[in-house]
């Protein structure tokens, strides 16, 4: 599997990444194959039925709405939010769907649209199940696919993440952050560089910059739109959105007080991840669920950091995607998969490396702070109160936030030796995932999810 930046960080809608993205990406897949056999138009009938994580909170995840809009052709990156409940509605209200806004079949959602709360396929607990029927209900085609975190999906018994597969290798391959370290000081690198040249590979270093400078961009108006909006989020907890009220506060409260950047830092975060949590634009920073992280400490960066720049600014999201990259390959970046330590545990890490390539530490500081990122998330659960990306999800960006810029200063006082590697962290982490009781992996069936009263 070749990995790009670009397949880490993506732009796409709320308020999961596996749960909204990729159902809404598989079911895309599933309609597209159809017609590339010829057999769109014989179809009559489409049923779908989710499994394990995503029968469990699907509901409170959108997942039933994405997979609806992903069957009409909507592509998670360029879909209108504002428009997906209109279009939703006439498909319910009809029990008629468009498939790729082509071919018009049944679509009886309570018969063909079903929950599977009881079963899970066998790969991934995010399993999902198309079924294209014809004529007398025969059945013309039926895949399997799999979410695996992060808007990934994969089909059947493949190996690799669809969409990563067909790229020429890289002159820098790597599989851990050993191999960052070692490639950098044998080629005379620094992390960022080492990226960068890997990138140009399937692109041109201007093509590269320009897509890293609007990933800034989406995630710089995701917070606007966060600090302007006001109300509840959807859902039946009711949550009110806090980033508007923060920002207020220390817009307007005269003059600066000591902790006020950390206040900011949580402003940012609260802002991306209650816009995630009502079905905005976001970036997958590496997941939804956990959206909100780098851009909070990349916002630190651009307004409190001396010196902040474009350049810096490149430098951060290249070397944060880098530290994505040995997750997603070495454990997994999938709340069902790995618990909260593989959402907020990964942002995390990635922002704290990030942040210290930003400020020009050394690659062995930037290994340094993506270990301690990592490290002190380790065996976090996920439980998702409701089956919404609310409660403890937005809150917990915040402190995810704040603690990947205090791992970067703990990095950036050091010289970047440590007892504890990165790639020991993320072995560790795959191991506690592993470990882990399903009822803390995105199952709503544990923890607060259980403790804590939905109304």
């Amino acid at each position: 599997m070749t990995l790009s930046v670009f397949d880490i960080f993506k732009v796409g809608i709320g308020p999961s990444s596996s749960h909204t993205m990729g159902p809404m990406r598989a079911a895309c897949a599933f309609v597209s194959r159809l017609r590339d056999a010829g057999q769109l138009t014989a179809t009559q009938e489409v049923a779908v039925r989710l499994y394990g994580s995503l029968a469990l909170t699907g509901v409170g995840h959108g997942t039933d709405r994405a997979v609806l809009m992903g069957l009409t052709g909507a592509d998670p990156e360029t879909v209108d939010p504002d428009a997906i409940a209109a279009t939703v509605g006439a498909i319910r209200a009809s029990g008629r769907i468009r498939l790729l806004g082509e071919h018009e079949v049944a679509f009886d959602e309570p018969m063909q649209l079903l929950f599977m709360q009881h079963e899970r396929l066998p790969r991934h607990s995010n399993g999902m199940r198309f079924t294209a029927l014809g004529e007398g209900a025969s059945v013309l085609r039926e895949e399997d696919y799999y979410s695996v975190g992060g808007g990934f999906i994969v089909r059947g018994d493949e190996q690799e993440a669809a969409g990563v597969v067909e790229r020429a290798a890289p002159p820098y391959p790597f599989t851990s952050g050993a191999d960052l370290l070692t490639l950098g000081r044998e080629h005379g690198l620094e992390m960022y560089e080492l990226i960068l040249a890997n990138e140009r590979t399937w692109a041109s270093e201007a093509e590269v910059r320009r897509r890293l400078l609007h990933i800034w961009e989406v995630m710089r108006a995701c917070v606007e739109r966060g600090f302007r909006q006001t109300g509840l989020l959807p859902g039946v907890l009711k949550v009110r959105r806090r980033a508007p009220r923060l920002y207020r506060m220390l817009t307007e409260n005269g003059a600066p007080k000591p902790l006020d950047v950390m206040d900011w830092v949580n402003a940012y975060a609260l802002a991306v991840n209650e816009e995630n949590a009502a079905g905005g634009r976001v970036v997958t920073a590496p997941t939804n669920g956990a959206a909100g992280i780098v851009p909070a400490v990349l916002h630190f960066y651009h307004r409190f950091e001396p010196g902040a720049n474009e350049a810096g600014i490149i430098r951060f999201l290249l070397v944060a995607a880098a530290m994505g990259m040995l997750y997603k390959r070495n454990a997994s970046i999938s709340g069902a998969e790995m618990g909260c330590q593989g959402e907020v545990g990964v942002a995390c890490s990635m922002a704290a490396a990030g942040l210290v390539a930003a400020l020009q530490g050394t690659s062995e500081q930037i290994e340094n702070a993506a270990e301690i990122g990592m490290e002190h998330n380790l065996g976090l659960t996920c439980d998702p109160v409701a089956g919404l990306v609310q409660i403890p999800c937005i809150e917990r960006n915040a402190m995810g936030s704040v603690k990947a810029i205090n791992a970067a200063r703990l990095a950036m006082r050091g010289d970047g030796s440590h007892k504890v590697s990165l790639d020991q962290v993320i072995a560790t982490m795959r191991q506690t995932g592993a470990d882990m009781s399903t009822i803390y992996k995105e199952t709503s069936q544990g923890g607060l999810a259980v403790n804590v009263p939905e109304c």
